[in-house]
């Protein structure tokens, strides 16, 4: 298991040895400031580079003007800055060398511009980085003590992994796992799918030794074969609970709303995850419930 856990894709996402927050800021208030105080607030063990051309200290950490100019190996760019400037910001990351490219920023299909994010993809790509996002509200893994969000600084670790495809739901997570006594292991806002999506990340989970359950907030899928497949495999090793968005006409729209796609009849899709072995929750309650009971108690 161990084996597959480190050679996986993705382990470099969950376990980077250098990150850094482009778009990092000096005002308090700022998304990039908040992200940079939560990754070092949460304890995480690997270098932090705030980079910020305007700046040449954040929170005691010395500033970069770029990504390329930072001397130390980075796996993770957490990108906080407009979508104007994010194909510069993939340019010059994957330029240097960076593997993954966590995109904060909105502003894309969702706002009417597929274009951008499809040219974000191929910028990553043609340097072989991967990009998770756009429009996410970044990404928790307990088990490296990273917080890479502008959600909450306190989250408690467990064993249970969240996929959002909402930002807002992914934020109210880290803040049900206080209140709702629910460790995790992982919380990961994917907004867009444009290139990292709920396959992958399930066919992560379904080796991560930290993981015992998965959970789900899919709005749509991007591929669903893909992921029915990744779904059979990691039923089989551990439980996958699905909340799936769209059960009204209102929460379709809004789903459409907010990353540019429709969310398609919500019948087709739960009868295909029960199908698959994945266990459909109508509610975020009923959806904790099961996650917490699944968890706690062996299977």
């Amino acid at each position: 298991m161990n084996g597959e856990y480190e050679s996986h894709p993705l382990y470099r996402l969950f376990n980077p040895r250098g990150i850094a927050v482009v778009g990092a800021s000096r005002r308090p208030w700022k998304i990039g400031h908040i992200i940079l105080r939560n990754i070092l607030e949460g304890g995480y063990r690997g270098r932090v580079y705030p980079v910020n051309p305007h700046a040449d200290r954040i929170l005691g950490l010395r500033a970069y003007p770029r990504v390329s100019s930072i001397p130390g190996e980075v796996d993770v760019a957490i990108v906080a800055v407009p979508a104007a400037k994010v194909l510069e910001v993939a340019e010059d990351a994957v330029s240097a060398g960076v593997g993954f490219l966590a995109v904060i920023a909105s502003g894309f299909r969702e706002a009417g511009h597929p274009e951008l994010e499809r040219e974000l993809v191929s910028v990553a790509r043609r340097g072989g980085a991967r990009v998770l996002g756009p429009n996410i509200a970044g990404y928790v893994y307990t088990p490296a003590r990273l917080n890479a969000t502008f959600g909450p600084p306190r989250v408690l670790r467990g064993n249970i992994a969240f996929i959002s495809q909402s930002g807002a739901f992914a934020i109210s997570l880290m803040g049900a796992t206080v209140t709702e006594a629910m460790g995790v292991s992982a919380i990961v806002s994917v907004g867009n799918k444009a290139d990292i999506a709920d396959d992958e990340l399930l066919d992560f989970f379904r080796v991560d030794p930290h993981t015992r359950v998965v959970l789900l907030y899919v709005e749509w899928l991007r591929d669903g074969r893909r992921f029915l497949d990744a779904a059979s495999k990691t039923v089989l090793e551990k439980p996958v609970i699905v909340i799936k968005a769209g059960r009204t006409s209102a929460g379709a729209r809004a789903a459409a709303t907010h990353t540019g796609r429709l969310a398609g009849s919500y019948r087709v899709y739960t009868d295909a995850f029960r199908q698959a072995g994945i266990l459909v929750a109508r509610s975020m309650e009923e959806a904790f419930d099961a996650a917490k009971a699944l968890a706690w108690n062996p299977l």
